[in-house]
């Protein structure tokens, strides 16, 4: 391997484990030490910590349990072993280090969630609205492995306008709570790497792309 490829090789590694670093250190810290549904304040009221738990995809898409979360898990397992496979052959054509670098993102978003849903079951006990999760507990998890629940807790309501005080507006905008709130979704911070790879491929790489 020429010095080029090793360091796009390298430099892709370090991304990867950058994100996965912080990730996981964050979804440990908040299922050890707050409940669901408990908010910690960031930055005034347009970012908060909110502590929720999904068994689907990123940002709680296509939710479910039983089989249809093993195979959800063994999916993620599958797609991330073929971009790992992609990555490795990018770097031996000497391919451009931003293409490495969007793939690397996505990549790592994957890898972090399928964490979760791969070892979180096993590994914690369950979250819920009167205490926190422990690791290793004595009676074992809260399920099975492939069977762990997402955690999420990026949390950015920036605009949040109450129907009540606003009752001109159309009621499509407002959500069951009564309010609409720009950004709603919960994510966490391997759904923001996902999200980042993608747009910057579509965004700064689409001509490599256009090549594929």
């Amino acid at each position: 391997m020429t010095k080029s490829k090793h360091k796009g090789l390298t430099g892709a590694f370090i991304i990867i484990l950058a994100v996965l670093l912080i990730d996981q250190v964050l979804k440990i810290w908040v299922k050890t030490h707050m409940t669901l549904g408990q908010e910690i304040p960031v930055f005034g009221n347009w970012f908060k910590l909110l502590f929720i738990e999904n068994p689907g995809m990123a940002f709680g898409w296509m939710g479910g349990g039983g089989t249809m979360k093993a195979l959800l898990s063994i999916f993620r397992i599958v797609a991330v072993v073929v971009l790992l496979i992609v990555l490795f052959r990018l770097t031996r054509k000497n391919t451009k280090f931003g293409v490495l670098f969007g793939i690397s993102l996505i990549i790592a978003g994957a890898l972090g969630n399928i964490l979760d849903s791969v070892f979180y079951g096993p590994l914690f006990s369950a979250s819920d609205y009167t205490q926190v999760a422990t690791l290793l507990p004595e009676g074992g998890g809260y399920a099975g492995w492939l069977h762990g629940k997402v955690v999420d807790m990026l949390y950015f309501p920036v605009i949040d306008i109450a129907r009540a005080d606003n009752s001109w507006l159309p009621d499509f905008l407002f959500g069951q709570d009564g309010h609409f709130i720009f950004f709603r979704p919960i994510f966490n911070f391997a759904d923001a790497a996902i999200t980042v790879g993608v747009f910057y491929m579509i965004l700064f790489q689409w001509k490599w792309l256009k090549s594929l």
